[in-house]
């Protein structure tokens, strides 16, 4: 008797299971309906081919305080440049943590501290950038300020990238 209690276990599971399932037709089908096919066509809106409202004044005088930070940041960047290239080229080939490769090491850090600045406002153009774009707002002049300002940041970077790559050789 012990080894037929699982035996009718699964007898009477399988035919309460069974029940279950008696009249199919009860039961509303699965398939897509006629009223969830999709159709007609759809047409997207016209794209408006004039400008959202002009920024504020507030904004724009914004731009311009924060193009002016990154030119002054541009100019730091420039005053140390030369001797970062310096540095960098004596210490090119030394080993590491010798103290022409910590000398130039840190020369490159002062390098990329003076542009800190550019890319703090390079952020706040980027996020007002953003913001005018969400509001459908004329972004045109955020974008030129962004852009002028991208200019400065790329061209340090290739300045960084360059004297970190000939430091670590």
């Amino acid at each position: 008797m012990h080894r037929s209690s699982p035996i009718l276990l699964l007898a009477a599971s399988a035919l309460s299971l069974a029940g279950c399932a008696n009249d199919i037709a009860e039961y509303p089908s699965l398939a897509r309906r006629a009223a969830e096919r999709v159709s007609g066509a759809a047409l997207p809106a016209a794209a408006s081919t004039q400008p959202g409202p002009a920024p504020s004044a507030a904004v724009l005088s914004r731009l311009d305080s924060l193009v002016a930070t990154a030119r002054a940041a541009d100019e730091r960047f420039s005053a140390r440049e030369g001797q970062a290239r310096a540095l960098v080229g004596s210490a090119t080939g030394a080993a590491l943590g010798s103290e022409s490769w910590a000398v130039a090491s840190v020369a490159l850090s002062q390098l990329e501290s003076a542009r800190s600045d550019a890319m703090v406002a390079l952020a706040e153009l980027d996020e007002l950038y953003a913001a005018a774009r969400i509001d459908a707002a004329d972004a045109r002049a955020i974008a030129a300020a962004r852009d002028t300002v991208i200019a400065l940041v790329a061209r340090q970077d290739q300045v960084v990238g360059e004297l970190g790559e000939r430091l670590a050789r």
